[in-house]
């Protein structure tokens, strides 16, 4: 087994083919078949199914690609480490966050001080941070509540009651507060299964004795905040993430306090790294403010 051959796999299986595996290594896609092919044979494994429209990992490829993943992780740790002073000028940041919006601050300042640093950031829910920060995919993560996991650094951003909300002509727009009990009577727009929010007012809600089931269930806070603004529903979030949008009026839940506990995360193993480790000292900064 040589490191070419594990660079050409894990390639291969982070680009989704050999084509896209080769102009990543500035290579032709011959070498890198040839590559792959090799470290095949020599261990009588089939890593890759292969088909004319499609390259997918056998079981086989998806466990070398969990080590190789660490293996070239860890790699690039030894990289920044060796050459700490231009990571931090123009290395990369992904982030993958539940909710953009309580990062603001926390970007502006980063970027402040780090402005050749490109900053890669993706929506998901809870899973999906969860996912992929042990998968590597992402550096950092921010969450709708705080992980009791050992095996995360924690910043605890702040923390804010779950509200409902409403279309301006929607008729309990009107109401300033409402009770889980008038809310199991409205048509419901809730997030897909994985989202904290959702799962911690459905918790509240079955410990009340009360059964909140969604008429429309969409994927994403933007999908369901435009079903509920062309009167849907009534649907969910966090008081910080509500925003300003005209269209909407927020409606306080009365009789259950559910607050939502944001938090950034990272992986322990990897907080060591230049750019995580920055971006976590602007945080923690910002919040003891």
């Amino acid at each position: 087994m040589r490191y070419v051959q594990l660079r050409a796999f894990h390639n291969v299986a982070v680009c989704g083919g050999f084509s896209r595996a080769a102009e990543a290594l500035f290579l032709t896609q011959p070498a890198v078949s040839d590559q792959v092919r090799k470290l095949e044979e020599e261990y009588d494994v089939l890593l890759f199914n292969r088909n004319k429209k499609q390259v997918t990992l056998t079981q086989a490829g998806h466990q070398l690609l969990e080590i190789t993943r660490r293996m070239f992780d860890t790699e690039q740790q030894a990289l920044d480490l060796l050459s700490e002073s231009r990571a931090l000028r123009a290395g990369t940041l992904r982030i993958v966050a539940d909710a953009a919006h309580h990062l603001l601050h926390i970007l502006a300042a980063f970027r402040q001080k780090y402005p050749s640093v490109q900053i890669s950031l993706r929506a998901g829910n809870t899973e999906t941070v969860i996912t992929s920060l042990y998968s590597y995919e992402a550096d950092i993560g921010v969450l709708g509540e705080v992980p009791e996991s050992r095996e995360f650094d924690i910043v605890k951003l702040n923390s804010t009651p779950i509200i409902a909300f409403a279309s301006t002509e929607h008729p309990i727009a009107r109401r300033s507060t409402v009770s889980l009990e008038e809310l199991s009577g409205q048509p419901l727009v809730m997030r897909e299964r994985g989202s904290k929010t959702r799962q911690k007012l459905e918790d509240f809600a079955a410990a009340a004795g009360v059964a909140l089931k969604p008429a429309i269930e969409a994927e994403g806070r933007e999908a369901v905040r435009e079903i509920v603004a062309a009167g849907a529903g009534v649907g969910f979030v966090s008081a910080a993430e509500f925003g300003r949008d005209g269209r909407l009026a927020p409606i306080e839940i009365v009789g259950a306090e559910m607050l939502m506990d944001e938090a950034l995360i990272c992986l322990k193993e990897r907080s060591g790294g230049k750019l995580v480790r920055a971006f976590f000292e602007i945080a923690r900064s910002l919040a003891e403010r």
